[in-house]
């Protein structure tokens, strides 16, 4: 059996994007280890319950069969155009630079001997600053240990037809759609669609266990809210495909990452 790192900036980021895969790997028997480069919280210490994302991720680690979870210790960097100090103890993610968070996820590859190291793409997904961030420190990382690298990504233009129905639907302002033209993967350059269709249920139900992000207002949240209504036959169809770049190109059949 094989060895998986995957590396995601905020805890939900490792259900979104790749849910589906880790659970698969699990329940395949691979030993998964999810890594968090953040907390997930943008204020302080003085905020409620601070270690409450983190407490959320391991619930949804256990949802996807995955009892491995390490964080690298920095903070949230926030998507905002402010870039807020840093709270008490921690370093935002995007001021620690590459070299020593991947240096820190470098030592995690090594005491598993990972045979796989998942990232984020070049994109950073929504280029969320520390998406963006993970990309670099993932790439960083796979020099200093000699892993394979795989980028979990979706492709750009199946985002941009469903963004254009929400913004017809007026769900979301036309300038959203113009901003997303420049995320995730043009398909043709994805090398590994991954076959999640059997994990689609563990996949809602690891989203379920962030408790804190689908309480929140606004339309993701609402759009999270009603995915979790929906029964995982409906959905399998929509989500059950997940997505991967190699950057140095594929090495197996696009729906095997190991």
């Amino acid at each position: 059996m094989a060895s998986v790192v995957a590396l995601n900036a905020h805890p939900d980021d490792e259900t979104l994007l790749a849910g589906g895969t880790l659970a698969r790997f699990a329940t395949e028997g691979h030993r998964v280890v999810i890594v968090v480069a953040t907390d997930g919280m943008m204020r302080g210490d003085d905020e409620p319950e601070p270690r409450r994302r983190l407490d959320e991720l391991s619930a949804a680690a256990a949802e996807l069969g995955v009892h491995e979870v390490r964080w690298l210790g920095y903070a949230d960097s926030g998507h905002g155009g402010e870039l807020y100090p840093d709270p008490p103890g921690r370093v935002r993610l995007v001021r620690a630079g590459v070299e020593e968070p991947a240096e820190r996820l470098a030592a995690i590859v090594h005491e598993v001997a990972a045979d796989l190291l998942l990232g984020s793409d070049e994109a950073g997904g929504y280029r969320h600053r520390d998406h963006l961030a993970v990309h670099h420190i993932a790439r960083r990382a796979a020099e200093l240990t000699g892993v394979r690298l795989v980028e979990a990504t979706a492709p750009r233009e199946s985002i941009l037809r469903v963004l254009a129905i929400a913004v017809r639907l007026r769900f979301l302002r036309p300038g959203h759609l113009e901003q997303a033209r420049t995320w995730f993967t043009p398909a043709a350059q994805i090398t590994h669609r991954v076959d999640v269709r059997r994990h689609v249920a563990a996949k809602q139900r690891a989203l379920a266990a962030h408790r804190s992000e689908i309480a929140k207002s606004g339309t993701v949240a609402r759009i999270l809210r009603l995915v979790l209504r929906l029964p995982a036959w409906v959905l399998a169809p929509l989500v059950g495909t997940e997505y991967y770049l190699e950057p140095a190109g594929a090495t197996s059949p696009e729906d095997r990452l190991l």
